[in-house]
């Protein structure tokens, strides 16, 4: 991850135009038809509390940024692992990157474990009015929620715990925030990146009908 994310930082910036709750966890419920997904929180994770105030934005964001960490493709499947990779992101993002928070809104596991990323991410997930400026794109960090897919994916394929909570992730942001599954993106579309991956990133049409098939579409 730390060669991946040192190169992101590095990248030049090829910004198209157009086209952040403590406690435990996001249990699940109804919203709006789709079943929320269990989230684990920053707290749950044991996150260090932010080094800046954060800035939460008074209007939904318009699309969905998908993303890869460029980690090595680990087998560990549990919630220890997963919560030990959330605080090296951190640890990362907050001393080498010298950035407030963790960068992107969620993280999700090669085991499907979903956690909030950035603080704050999860309320205004919830409350589907609000976004959580973050730090995981430039030109889109105030408009775009940016989720971190554990693993790389320029030539291997995304492990199915992954993919499901992927989907189900997506689909609950899309039904909060009347997002268009249509507005699924990769990162490289706005930055000169290979991330998420060349198989992921190919992955984003059927990404594209699988959130469309969960929200009755």
């Amino acid at each position: 991850m730390r060669d991946f994310l040192d190169r992101r930082t590095l990248l030049r910036s090829a910004a198209l135009t157009g086209i952040a709750l403590t406690g435990a966890a996001l249990g699940a419920g109804p919203a709006f038809g789709v079943t929320a997904p269990s989230i684990a929180s920053c707290a749950a994770w044991g996150a260090r509390p932010p080094a800046d105030p954060l800035t939460v934005l008074p209007h939904k964001p318009v699309r969905i940024l998908v993303h890869h960490t460029d980690t090595p493709n680990s087998t560990d499947y549990s919630q220890a692992h997963a919560y030990a990779l959330a605080r090296s992101i951190q640890n990362h993002h907050m001393d080498d990157n010298h950035w407030s928070d963790t960068g992107q809104h969620f993280t999700n596991t090669r085991g499907g474990i979903l956690m909030e990323g950035r603080h704050n991410s999860l309320p205004t997930l919830r409350g589907g009015t609000q976004i959580v400026r973050a730090a995981h794109c430039p030109g889109q960090n105030d408009i775009a929620i940016g989720i971190e897919n554990e693993g790389n994916y320029m030539t291997a394929q995304p492990p199915a715990k992954l993919w499901n909570s992927l989907v189900d992730l997506c689909a609950y942001v899309c039904s909060q925030y009347s997002i268009s599954p249509n507005a699924i993106q990769g990162h490289r579309d706005y930055l000169a990146t290979d991330c998420p991956g060349d198989v992921l990133y190919k992955m984003l049409p059927q990404l594209r009908k699988d959130v469309a098939r969960k929200l009755g579409g």
